[in-house]
């Protein structure tokens, strides 16, 4: 087998591991969303837990899995290659030691500042006091839930590095169901209920983090107290750090700002946008961020190897197969994205109002799926070769445009205009970031990416038009719940089939490269 076919197969293998992880996480996570729909809808308190969860979520990525994993893996990976085994282990004592420090300063600095911290990130809150209160009650509580995230990020960028994705992909999956169970164990309990949302959050966390030591002790990196602050490799994870948390920064300062105008507007918007991003989510982590993680490997070994022909290729191979999934998704949440909404979550304390709000969200989000994907690969590029400064400057353009995109859209557009500018801005992000690799790497497959681009494109429409006729057809809108159920399956197979028959007479080489890699795979479980 070439070199080349190695790490192809090796960035697939790695991606369908995360991506399969990824969809049991999201199907629970769906469940988890329904569960929340069902007992709190979009009203009050959800737009509350919403707002609180973002903020914590906000300071855990900024020097959590964001930021931390992105600097961490290059530089571990080169020093998997110069290190003993016991030297390395070290190295992950006191990286895990001092972030634990700084995760746990910032904990205590944020639940004292929660009021101030509410006040500032949602100031259309401040007008309903029992809202308001609520928010900072529930950010003061899911403080402490970012040790526990942070931490797990710095182990899933130990065992990504040594090439293990497994653990690291189905953590989230405890954090759905400490949530589901406190929805339906804690909620009935408490004198308001959505406080069990929060604690479910913190049992969570402290899950998440748990399932990965048994991992790090089998390749024996269990890590220790060991305050060693001064290696080198800790000096250079903070010098491509410090770029990357204002990186990540830039980037959540796009979620600052959707949030900022979304709590200006009527009631239950922060719950849309929050719902239709959570749809998003499904194919954006099965295709874009799975292949993400584990595209940022290979292409740190190729650095260290110097490789860079290899480098190019994987690069070029990590774009095709990404688009060959997310055009076709992103056409069927054009088409289906009211009736997988009114399935999944018209039930309970969410109504028509609900469902139809959270539908205009997510048809303008999935407009960004495409551009936010390939970002991910993007990003992961310049991190692999130690440049975290460039992304940067782009995330604060494509910042730029957000703002002036959401100031020009909201009013007319309402809550919608804050999604279809969060995907025009990333658009934008995505082309700045392309232009500025291919002037720096010259050609990398460009003429692969659009051919492969132009067939999944072609067979998506034709997928498109037989799942929306097929949608017509079935008479959807007076159907039964279950039935309603029956007809979703029946169009996302139809859809499945329809898009990878025309693909492959169309002969995308995506389709016999994914249709090896299944093969083989049958072939290790026979």
């Amino acid at each position: 087998m070439s070199a080349k076919n190695s790490h192809e197969r090796r960035i697939t293998g790695a991606a369908s591991i995360v991506g399969s992880a990824t969809i049991l996480s999201r199907i629970l996570g769906y469940i988890r969303d329904a569960a929340v729909a069902f007992v709190f809808g979009a009203g009050m308190f959800a737009d509350a837990f919403f707002m609180a969860f973002r903020i914590a979520n906000l300071f855990r990525r900024l020097v959590g899995e964001g930021a931390l994993t992105s600097s961490f893996i290059p530089i571990f990976t080169e020093e998997l290659n110069l290190r003993s085994k016991e030297s390395i282990r070290g190295l992950v004592s006191s990286v895990f030691t001092l972030f634990a420090i700084i995760l746990i300063i910032m904990t205590i600095l944020g639940m004292v500042f929660s009021r101030e911290i509410v006040l500032f990130m949602s100031p259309g809150f401040a007008s309903d006091p029992q809202k308001f209160e609520a928010t900072v009650n529930l950010t003061q509580l899911m403080f402490p839930y970012m040790v526990f995230i942070g931490l797990m990020a710095i182990a899933m960028g130990v065992l990504n590095s040594l090439k293990h994705f497994t653990a690291p992909a189905l953590a989230p999956v405890f954090f759905n169901l400490a949530i589901i169970a406190c929805v339906f164990g804690v909620a009935p309990f408490l004198n308001t209920p959505v406080y069990a949302l929060a604690i479910g959050v913190l049992i969570g966390g402290v899950l998440q983090f748990g399932l990965q030591l048994p991992y790090l002790k089998r390749y024996g990196m269990m890590p220790g107290i060991r305050f060693n602050f001064k290696d080198p490799a800790i000096m250079k994870i903070f010098t491509l750090m410090g770029p990357a948390a204002f990186g990540v920064g830039v980037y959540q300062l796009n979620i600052f700002v959707t949030l900022w105008f979304s709590s200006q507007l009527a009631e239950g918007s922060v719950s849309y946008l929050y719902y239709a991003g959570r749809l998003m989510e499904l194919p954006l982590g099965v295709f874009g961020v799975a292949v993400g993680t584990a595209v940022l490997p290979s292409l740190s070994e190729h650095v260290a190897k110097k490789d860079w022909d290899g480098f190019r290729g994987s690069l070029t191979f990590a774009l095709r197969i990404v688009n060959f999934v997310t055009i076709p998704a992103t056409i069927g949440l054009f088409v289906l994205s009211y009736p997988i909404i009114e399935v999944l979550f018209k039930r309970g304390e969410f109504g028509n109002e609900a469902t139809y709000g959270t539908a205009v969200a997510l048809y303008y989000y999935a407009i960004g799926l495409i551009p936010v994907s390939i970002s991910r690969i993007l990003t992961s590029v310049f991190y692999s070769i130690k440049d975290t400064a460039t992304p940067v400057y782009v995330a604060l353009v494509s910042f730029i445009f957000n703002v002036i995109f959401c100031f020009a859209l909201t009013g007319p557009m309402g809550h919608g205009g804050l999604a279809l500018a969060t995907s025009l801005s990333s658009a934008i992000n995505m082309i700045v970031l392309f232009l500025i690799l291919k002037k720096r790497f010259g050609r990398f497959g460009g003429s692969e990416i659009f051919s492969s681009a132009l067939k999944s494109g072609a067979a998506s429409a034709v997928m498109g038009i037989v799942t929306y006729l097929v949608i017509r057809w079935t008479g959807f809108e007076g159907m039964g719940a279950a039935t309603k159920s029956g007809v979703i399956a029946l169009c996302l197979l139809i859809g499945v089939v329809t898009f990878v028959t025309v693909a492959k007479l169309l002969k995308s080489p995506e389709v016999a490269f994914l249709k090896g890699i299944l093969k083989k795979r049958r072939q290790k479980t026979a």
